[in-house]
């Protein structure tokens, strides 16, 4: 990956960098937020680890916990590899990372804008409330969902009712071979009644992170044809069951189904609408 960067690119460049721990948990190396920031050796970037470092214990966090010890091969010439030390860093990591980085860098100061933001948005989704979380999933859920749309679409599925089969490959898959009708079914609802409107933050949760998962494998692995795109979406949606299920989780298709969405978002309405005495 070239390690320059366009104004426009960094908030695809800093979530392709992202990876995913055996356990399920996002994490970034060390070593690849080196070469992103520009860095051109890895121990002038030691100094700016030890500094974010600082200033998470400084904030009362612990830093073993953002900033994981761990080690990981580089390649070498003539396909040798070697086996070096880095870190595996979390969100926050990255953000204090960007903040102690040089300034002087236009890849700092986007990183900065990046995750600034994005830590910002996990604050704000740790201290909502039930029915805000719900509505802050759903509509994420929809914006990757046309997203989803769009690389299934460069992936050759077509018209409307490709894609409904090819939706439903993803659902098959992540609920133990149950359809949007069979899911339907399990819940009780009536078919004029949205599945994703009428489902909790961890259900939402599970098919946020179906939908985004999909998406990055087609557009990676440049998958072609209906077929191929359909059995991807399976997969993925397979993938996310069974970390659920390793986890202890319960079965997206045992969990309940909740008030309709836009009961949720006129009561949230309510709530910020200013009253007006007369």
């Amino acid at each position: 990956m070239s390690n320059q960067i366009q104004k426009g690119d960094h908030p695809s460049v800093f979530e392709q960098l992202k990876r995913e721990s055996d356990e399920g948990y996002e994490y970034w190396s060390a070593r690849d937020i080196a070469k992103i920031l520009e860095y051109t050796e890895y121990r002038y970037f030691i100094p700016v680890i030890d500094r974010a470092k600082r200033s998470c214990e400084n904030s009362g966090q612990a830093p073993e916990e953002h900033f994981i010890q761990t080690t990981e091969y580089i390649e070498l010439g003539k396909g040798g590899k070697r086996q070096v030390e880095s870190y595996k860093l979390s969100r926050y990591a990255c953000y204090l990372i960007i903040q102690n980085a040089d300034p002087s860098k236009e890849v700092v100061a986007l990183g900065q804008t990046y995750f600034a933001v994005q830590t910002r948005k996990q604050e704000i989704y740790e201290q909502a409330s039930e029915d805000e979380k719900r509505y802050m999933l759903r509509e994420e859920l929809k914006n990757h969902n046309t997203a989803l749309a769009a690389a299934a679409y460069d992936s050759g599925v077509i018209t409307p009712l490709e894609f409904a089969v090819f939706q439903n490959h993803g659902y098959k898959g992540l609920y133990g071979g149950l359809d949007k009708a069979g899911i339907h079914a399990a819940k009780g609802l009536k078919k004029s009644q949205k599945i994703l409107d009428h489902m909790g933050t961890t259900e939402l949760a599970a098919n946020l992170f179906r939908a985004t998962q999909t998406e990055d494998k087609l557009r990676r692995d440049g998958i072609k044809g209906r077929s191929a795109a359909n059995r991807t979406h399976f997969e993925v949606g397979k993938k996310v069951r069974q970390t659920i299920s390793e986890l202890g989780g319960t079965m997206p298709e045992d969990l309940p189904a909740y008030e309709s969405i836009k009961k949720v978002e006129k009561r949230l309405q309510k709530k910020t609408t200013p009253k007006i005495d007369n």
